[in-house]
């Protein structure tokens, strides 16, 4: 589904309609003839303070003086010089994201709150559903018409950056134009790539069990909790069982390359070295090999099922569909997740050691390295990122709030228990987990597709576990070395 629609909006009016195949224009209130410098915004109060602005006096004039940032290498990018930018002018950026309608209408009125404060800038939204969403953009990238600010997650980041189309961030947060400083460290620095910055997450994930709380008391079965994967293998097996073989315990996460990545770590092991894989076939036979043995324990559910829900998609998880007691999923999902049952879903850590976890951005803020206003871009997403009154607008669908005093106003303000859950369990991995790998290589999409595929193979029986991984070494390498 792609969704946007075309009108002009004052910022304090009503979101506009929108309409499939159109394209929203989110203004803000009107502009004087003479197109006026906007007012510099109100100096922040220190970080613990809710409803604060930036901490410093940010005259968006400066910014539109910074030269842009040289632009060169994409393919469908005219080689002659950009052309000239009417620094008094009006400034219209392009926006790009996928989510639903609660997002986009939580992100258009952050956008309108931040035309009504520098109302010399304006925003053309276009949003959709997550599938096709890449496509759109790299049909985009192909011709130089990348949206000046869009949305990415790690799976892309670093080939974004190193083909030349993700905007290098790096000046604006060194000089402190773009504010990273409420960040958790380790989650600022999972947006750079080769040492430089080019996406600012927008929100803060963790990797977790779902689980159904209403299901496991009806069975006398304790909730999983921070547990070796042989336990939590050995929970499931105890699922099943009490369940009389109607509920599976868990869902099989052996095509999931977000449970490989985990258990890679919390044995000390690496799923990426640099661009090729930092793992050996042995590492993934054993990977196989453990849900081969939980299968036979019948801790897991049918092939046929685990394959249906393979793709990750939320209305077929198999802990709201009813055939396991938990999934794997994203901590920020749980919303969307607890929408599709009645039995309340809980929350807990992956298995094995949380170190092996990380400050992991569920998704980025990223701009287009050949936008005609580097500088705005940049004070955009210090607004997204850091404004107390966008964060309780945003609230928690991307994920919890990146900047930490943001995070704790939204989080204090809501009365929602699915996200004080979410709250809870990124506070009791605050202190717990790991350094954050780079982002992935290059390929990643790729190499979790042929992973998904391997892991169905084995599943069928079709192919044994060895000759498997033996395909899949030789694909995954090949598709990092492209």
């Amino acid at each position: 589904m792609s969704v946007s629609a075309r009108a002009t909006v004052p910022a304090a009016a009503g979101r506009p309609a929108l309409t499939p195949g159109r394209t929203a224009c989110v203004n803000g209130p009107a502009r004087t003839a003479a197109h006026q410098e906007p007012p510099v915004p109100a100096a922040r109060p220190p970080r613990p303070r809710p409803g604060a602005d930036p901490d410093r006096r940010r005259l968006l004039g400066a910014l539109l003086a910074v030269p842009a940032l040289a632009t060169g290498g994409l393919a469908g990018c005219s080689d002659g010089p950009a052309a000239p930018v009417d620094e008094n002018g009006p400034i219209e950026l392009s926006v790009f994201w996928w989510g639903n309608t609660r997002r986009a209408e939580a992100t258009e009125r952050a956008l309108r709150l931040y035309s009504s404060r520098n109302p010399r800038v304006t925003f053309r939204v276009t949003w959709q559903a997550a599938g096709g969403y890449y496509d759109r953009l790299a049909t985009q990238a192909g011709g130089g018409n990348v949206p000046d600010l869009f949305q990415v997650d790690d799976t892309v980041l670093t080939e974004y950056a190193q083909r030349g189309i993700a905007l290098d961030l790096s000046p604006y947060a060194a000089d402190g134009r773009l504010d990273l400083g409420g960040l958790p460290p380790g989650l600022a620095d999972y947006g750079r790539v080769d040492g430089r910055l080019y996406g600012v997450p927008a929100a803060q994930t963790h990797a977790a069990v779902v689980y159904n709380k209403d299901l496991l008391r009806r069975l006398g079965v304790p909730a999983p909790t921070i547990m070796p994967w042989a336990d939590y293998l050995a929970w499931a097996a105890r699922v099943t069982q009490a369940s009389g073989g109607r509920v599976a315990g868990t869902m099989d996460p052996s095509g999931d390359h977000r449970a490989l990545w985990l258990w890679l770590r919390g044995q000390g092991g690496k799923f990426y070295q640099g661009r090729q894989l930092g793992f050996g076939s042995a590492a993934l036979v054993d990977w196989f090999e453990l849900w081969q043995r939980a299968r036979n324990e019948r801790a897991t559910p049918a092939a046929a099922l685990v394959d249906r829900a393979d793709g990750g998609e939320p209305a077929r998880q198999l802990v709201v569909t009813g055939h396991t007691a938990a999934s794997f999923a994203w901590s920020h999902q749980l919303p969307e997740l607890q929408r599709y049952t009645d039995d309340e879903l809980g929350l807990a850590a992956f298995p094995g050691p949380p170190a092996a976890q990380w400050d992991l951005a569920s998704m980025f803020w990223a701009g287009f390295h050949g936008t005609r206003h580097p500088g705005v871009v940049a004070d955009v997403v210090t607004f997204l990122t850091t404004n107390v009154e966008v964060g309780r607008i945003l609230g928690t669908d991307r994920g919890l709030p990146a900047d930490l005093a943001v995070r704790q106003a939204v989080i204090q303000a809501s009365d929602d228990p699915v996200v004080k859950r979410v709250a809870t369990l990124g506070t009791a991995l605050n202190d717990l987990v790991g350094p954050a790998p780079a982002p992935p290589p290059r390929g990643h999409a790729r190499v979790r597709a042929l992973l998904t595929a391997a892991a169905q193979d084995v599943r069928s029986g079709r192919v044994g576990a060895r000759a498997t991984t033996s395909k899949f070494m030789a694909q995954a390498q090949g598709a990092l070395a492209e």
